[in-house]
């Protein structure tokens, strides 16, 4: 139970002690999100730099301008009860029960947990010349995973020197997408770019089992600012769409800071490397006006902190279902492929009352330790 208020601790110490948020290839989008994180051929132009930016330029005639403010997004993944066998592990240590203790480490052992969170802003200009959209991203990833000490013959010892490593990225963008419409040998595309400004941070700590919490990462932490591109493509037919996007096309390695931390009696090494690479999306659907299909994949992995187990490659698939302009039904799905993870279910509403404006909310579930939810916004003119 400590260990769980400590985590609920960790939420709030960095999302007000880190002004800093994030920006990854996450997008935080709530109407997205209840698509199963589609978007390549199915966002629209106010979200379009969060997934493709070619969609900037597909807009309505009456679109005169919108924003996006804000969006806000929270997803916590704990399959492996990363949390609960912390504290089993040392509960049964404090009673000294060496039988218990052994168990309980063998199944900590390979386990790992995850929060992340961020939000977003947009501003968009539709522009038959060159259609354009001013946004910002901030997001965090959170993960940890146990460090068990060697087996010396006595569990509760190897308890006490058991260490629990956290490492955490915030990455805060701020960029413009801009996007034009083409016509191709009779064929209908749109392209665009997105160059940002990404100011990213990384963060680490390494705590016992009593002392497992989040709320001192900031000790050891160190950034830095680079410049970043997106780009993506749009081919469409009706309402038959195909696309591309790349984001984050300049790669870069960011060094945490490294080091040693006691725990017990042993000296565990801290210090890794976030990896930040182009991640390429294709995607497909049928978008019309009140009916939308869609589907993305992920072409390559990403991969993020070296020495955690924390790479990604997404299926997604969604579907949404328009009553009248008013009420936006959604609902989807999304498997990671790059881990033995199950597939996560999500849903979401949208309301647009006489398309004033847009509030969605959405929710995402994997399984009682594995959800999500978000909340956006939208105004358009």
């Amino acid at each position: 139970m400590k260990t769980k208020l400590k985590t609920l601790a960790f939420l709030v110490t960095t999302a007000t002690a880190s002004n800093q948020l994030v920006a990854s290839t996450l997008s935080i989008d709530a109407r997205g999100d209840a698509m199963g994180g589609t978007g390549v051929v199915s966002a629209s132009y106010l979200t379009a730099p969060f997934y493709n930016p070619a969609l900037t330029a597909i807009y309505r005639r009456n679109d005169d301008a919108g924003m996006l403010v804000p969006s806000l997004g929270i997803s916590y993944d704990d399959q492996d009860q990363l949390l609960d066998k912390v504290d089993d592990a040392f509960s049964a240590a404090d009673r000294n029960d060496a039988a218990a203790t052994q168990a309980a480490l063998q199944a900590l052992d390979g386990t790992q947990a995850k929060v992340d969170f961020g939000g977003a802003v947009a501003f968009g200009l539709p522009n038959r010349f060159i259609a354009a959209n001013i946004f910002g991203k901030a997001y965090i990833e959170n993960v940890a995973t146990p460090d068990i000490a060697p087996d010396l013959g006595d569990p509760v010892t190897q308890a006490q020197n058991t260490a629990i490593k956290t490492a955490s990225v915030a990455v805060t963008e701020v960029g413009l997408s801009l996007a034009k419409y083409q016509t191709l040998f009779g064929q209908h595309f749109s392209f665009g770019i997105s160059p940002k400004l990404q100011r990213i941070y990384t963060y680490t700590s390494v705590n016992s089992l009593q002392d497992f919490k989040f709320d001192n990462i900031r000790e050891d932490s160190t950034g830095e600012t680079a410049f970043n591109l997106d780009a993506g493509a749009l081919w469409f037919h009706g309402p038959f769409r195909a696309g591309i996007s790349g984001r984050n096309l300049f790669s870069r390695n960011i060094d945490t800071k490294s080091g040693f931390v006691t725990v017990g009696g042993r000296d565990v090494a801290y210090g890794y490397q976030y990896q930040l690479q182009p991640l390429y999306t294709v995607g497909a659907g049928f978008i019309a006006d009140y009916f939308q299909l869609s589907i993305d994949y992920d072409l390559n992995k990403e991969k993020k902190f070296t020495q955690f187990d924390d790479d990604v490659q997404m299926f997604r698939a969604g579907i949404e279902v328009d009553l009248v302009r008013q009420i936006q039904l959604r609902g989807g799905y999304h498997k990671n492929l790059a881990r033995d993870s199950e597939g996560t279910l999500t849903a979401g509403i949208g309301l647009s009352p006489l398309n004033l404006f847009e509030l969605s909310v959405a929710a995402s579930y994997t399984s009682p330790k594995a959800m999500g939810a978000s909340v956006n916004f939208l105004a358009t003119y």
